[in-house]
């Protein structure tokens, strides 16, 4: 498995963009220089997030959300499994 994060993530399993093996294993985003915990959904390249609008739902009981434009880093959180842990110690 890749340390890279996909270009495009979503928590909503209805969502094309949804992978919970990556989902799982944390992913951190920071938009605009700020570390955000709110994200739906992501685009690094299209330069993009998706956050709840407060506690309204839609008809369906999704949360409704709201599209915020600018610059988007991600990285995950914990190695993949199976691989170790980089150790820079000697000794």
């Amino acid at each position: 498995m890749s340390d890279t994060p996909p270009d495009r993530l979503s928590v909503n399993p209805n969502s094309p963009h949804f992978q919970r093996e990556l989902l799982e294993r944390g992913i951190g985003i920071r938009f605009k220089g700020v570390e955000r915990r709110d994200v739906e959904e992501y685009s690094i390249s299209e330069g993009w997030i998706r956050v709840a609008l407060g506690k309204k739902m839609d008809r369906k009981g999704q949360p409704l959300t709201i599209k915020l434009t600018g610059p988007v880093e991600a990285w995950f959180e914990r190695p993949a499994e199976g691989d170790a842990p980089a150790d820079d110690s000697e000794g």
